[in-house]
């Protein structure tokens, strides 16, 4: 299954910075970074119930959003790609 997950945390305490952090390395775990904060996830259906469940003990769900989009496998090798945007390489191994 092919996702894109953006999210925003609200940043204006120490608490915010914090939850930042958190949810973007579980990203980091899961998926590519191909913006702030914006993830492109090659994953199982199993690996997507994990990665829903750690987002969203990680998150404030009274000041931060996360949205997700299933997309169609094939759809990120597909992208149109404008600027200064490498390929995320989503066919080779997130851990070298």
């Amino acid at each position: 299954m092919e996702l894109l997950i953006t999210y925003d945390v609200d940043t204006t305490t120490p608490q915010g910075r914090r939850r930042l952090r958190r949810v973007a390395k579980i990203c980091e775990g899961y998926g590519i970074r191909v913006q702030k904060s914006v993830f492109e996830v090659v994953c199982s259906e199993a690996d997507w119930l994990l990665l829903h469940h750690r987002l969203l003990d990680a998150i404030d769900s009274e000041h931060d959003s996360i949205r997700s989009y299933p997309l169609p496998r094939g759809t990120f090798s597909a992208a149109h790609h404008l600027g200064h945007s490498p390929s995320a390489g989503h066919d080779e191994p997130l851990i070298y």
